[in-house]
């Protein structure tokens, strides 16, 4: 539900009665760099209904606007893994955190792996962004963006109509709303 409109949650059932407007939703290009996207990230807020939170997501568009994918924090700190420990079978990468092997983690070269995350830092977000998995149209019932999520594991569906990404519905917002909606059906 919008928060300059107050409606019943009886009212809000559709799809653009609960989406964040892409304008107030944080995105990133997919040539943008991983340490742009983690600055983005970090200094992004999102308020609903006097409701604040920090986004999780990224949208990822492409050169005219279009959404061409998502971005989650894992995939970012997937993007930030030095690649000298993605090249290690994983019994090795399992080892190296292991601190009922090394209480003091001193096998891991922290110097060298701060330098080669800082350097895949540079790397753009289109290698490490996720497809879109589904979207929804502003006129949907908010039912079919708990389908979606439910049914793909995913916490925010992207707003879509005739092919112009309007905005994000999250499932913290959706949630509310269905909230609301048992709630007066106990009053």
């Amino acid at each position: 539900m919008s928060a300059d409109v107050a409606r019943p949650a009886e009212a809000s059932r559709l799809v653009r009665e609960v989406m964040i407007p892409l304008e107030r939703y944080p995105s990133v290009r997919a040539d943008d760099t991983l340490r742009q996207a983690v600055a983005i990230i970090e200094e992004a807020w999102i308020e609903v209904d006097g409701r604040r939170s920090l986004p999780r997501i990224l949208l990822v568009l492409g050169t005219r606007g279009e959404l061409v994918g998502i971005l989650r924090r894992r995939d970012i700190m997937r993007g930030l893994e030095p690649r000298f420990l993605v090249s290690q079978r994983m019994e090795y990468r399992n080892k190296m955190f292991d601190v009922a092997v090394d209480p003091n983690l001193s096998e891991l070269p922290f110097d060298r792996a701060v330098k080669a995350i800082r350097e895949q830092a540079g790397r753009p977000v289109r290698e490490v962004m996720l497809p879109v998995a589904a979207t929804v149209d502003p006129d949907d019932h908010i039912m079919k963006a708990v389908y979606e999520m439910v049914s793909l594991n995913q916490s925010l569906v992207p707003v879509v109509q005739g092919g112009r990404v309007l905005g994000v519905v999250r499932s913290v917002d959706v949630f509310h709303e269905l909230a609301q909606l048992l709630a007066e059906g106990d009053a």
